[in-house]
């Protein structure tokens, strides 16, 4: 509302009958008898925003191999040599995370599979599809079957396997040719072309809306933000996903060479903010995809469900990962940790019950720090109804689940990217403020799938 009309309501200047007395008084910001209002609206609202956690984890990873072809210098795993298969997930290790998969009671599940590169281990995909399907015939789920991969090196069989069992590919495009060779090198200096031919084989078998693609930024990066984007629209996507570096892995190792303050990835994003509504202005859909989500958050009363949003926490309570070793982890960002050996968030094995793994110390420490509603700072923010805790990234960055949230880089970057978005829906123009409102919408449609990692 305008400052003014502002100010006399703090003063208790506005009249009631004013229709700006009616409608805060509708929307819960204000309270003429407490004898008369009801707060049920507000609670079911409420509801509908915390209903992603009544069911358990709807995205579960397996983790099917650490071999990988790629020397990508933010790789947030630790990635094998070709030959090492003592890093593939093992058959009696995958019956069991069959098992664990269903022992959780949601009724629509996402299975992801990741690595290092899984294609190099499609037997196990194979193998692992079956015997969830099979094991489906009875428990009656519905189930959706990613792949996060490189695309590299797909033969006909795997795209024909794909296709027969509905899959849908995720994977990792930089930018122009110039930036993705740059970011994700192969010995042959291929890489770009590889994806580019993995995109449009993967398209022609599976359909041109089952592969989807994301960017992970570099400092290279934030030089190109119209560049990156342009080729994304050149390649014929609707939606963009731009990620800034996380602190795992290789990552962290040469943060010194790749990394950057959240500013500058700020500084970045308006930019690139920007060029996506000059595009769609010009009559191209482009959406950025965590923007979608927020925008999601701020205009509607769904929830997304997105695993690093979520109040309380998405780890262990959103997704689950299993490992290749068959160690059971509450999210992607406790496996990288364990990786570069800290494996204090594991919640135990794949041959244990889900019961043990919710009581685990790991578990019960995630959770005191997972509900963003009761941190400090975090609880006299105006976004915490809209934001989540996330614990293991606050872990990783400031060694404390709970962190210091004002100078912490997860909550710069949401409440910059928050203020950024209502900037741009407050002061832009009427097309530009419809094009934010159709992602949000499309937010909403999407909220009953989990957003999943590309390789």
């Amino acid at each position: 509302m305008p400052s003014a009309d502002f100010a006399r309501v703090v003063d208790k200047e506005l009249r009631s009958d004013e229709p700006l007395f009616a409608d805060l008084q509708a929307r819960h910001l204000i309270m003429a008898d407490a004898a008369t209002s009801t707060l049920a609206p507000l609670l079911s609202q409420y509801r509908t925003r915390k209903a992603c956690i009544e069911h358990g984890p709807k995205l579960h990873i397996f983790v099917v191999s650490l071999r990988c072809h790629h020397t990508c210098a933010y790789c947030q795993v630790s990635r094998q040599p070709l030959g090492q298969s003592q890093f593939d997930l093992p058959g009696d290790a995958a019956a069991h995370a069959v098992e664990r998969l269903f022992e959780w009671p949601a009724r629509d599940l996402t299975v992801e599979f990741q690595g290092g590169e899984p294609l190099l281990h499609f037997e196990r995909i194979t193998s692992l599809v079956e015997a969830i399907e099979a094991r489906n015939r009875h428990e009656g789920r519905n189930i959706r079957f990613v792949i996060a991969s490189t695309l590299h090196d797909l033969t006909d069989d795997q795209l024909a396997f794909m296709r027969d069992h509905r899959f849908e590919l995720s994977t990792s495009l930089d930018g122009p040719e110039w930036l993705h060779n740059a970011n994700r090198p192969r010995p042959e200096k291929d890489s770009y072309r590889r994806t580019v031919e993995g995109i449009e084989r993967g398209r022609k078998v599976l359909g041109e809306d089952a592969v989807s693609a994301l960017t992970t930024l570099t400092r290279r990066s934030l030089e190109a933000p119209v560049e990156i984007i342009d080729e994304y629209r050149k390649l014929g996507f609707h939606s963009i996903s731009l990620r800034p570096l996380s602190p795992y892995g290789f990552a962290r190792k040469t943060e010194t060479r790749n990394g950057y303050p959240i500013g500058d990835f700020l500084r970045f994003y308006a930019v690139a903010l920007d060029h996506l509504l000059s595009v769609n202005r010009s009559g191209y859909f482009m959406e950025e995809t965590y923007g979608r989500m927020l925008l999601g958050q701020l205009l509607t009363p769904f929830s997304h469900g997105y695993v690093d949003l979520r109040s309380p926490t998405g780890a262990g309570l959103g997704a689950i990962v299993y490992d290749y070793d068959g160690t059971v982890y509450p999210s992607d960002e406790a496996r990288m940790l364990a990786s570069m050996g800290d494996r204090s968030f594991a919640l135990g094995r794949v041959d244990e019950p889900v019961t043990a793994w919710l009581k685990s110390p790991a578990m019960q420490r995630i959770l005191a720090a997972g509900v963003a509603e009761t941190l400090p700072t975090c609880a006299d923010c105006a976004y915490v109804p809209l934001c989540g805790a996330d614990p293991i990234d606050h872990f990783a960055r400031q060694g404390d689940t709970i962190g210091h949230r004002p100078t912490s880089d997860f909550c710069r970057k949401q409440m910059g990217l928050f203020d950024l978005l209502l900037e741009r829906w407050e002061t832009g123009s009427g097309s530009d403020r419809q094009i934010l409102e159709s992602w949000a919408h499309r937010a909403t449609r999407r909220e009953a799938q989990p957003e999943v990692e590309a390789a």
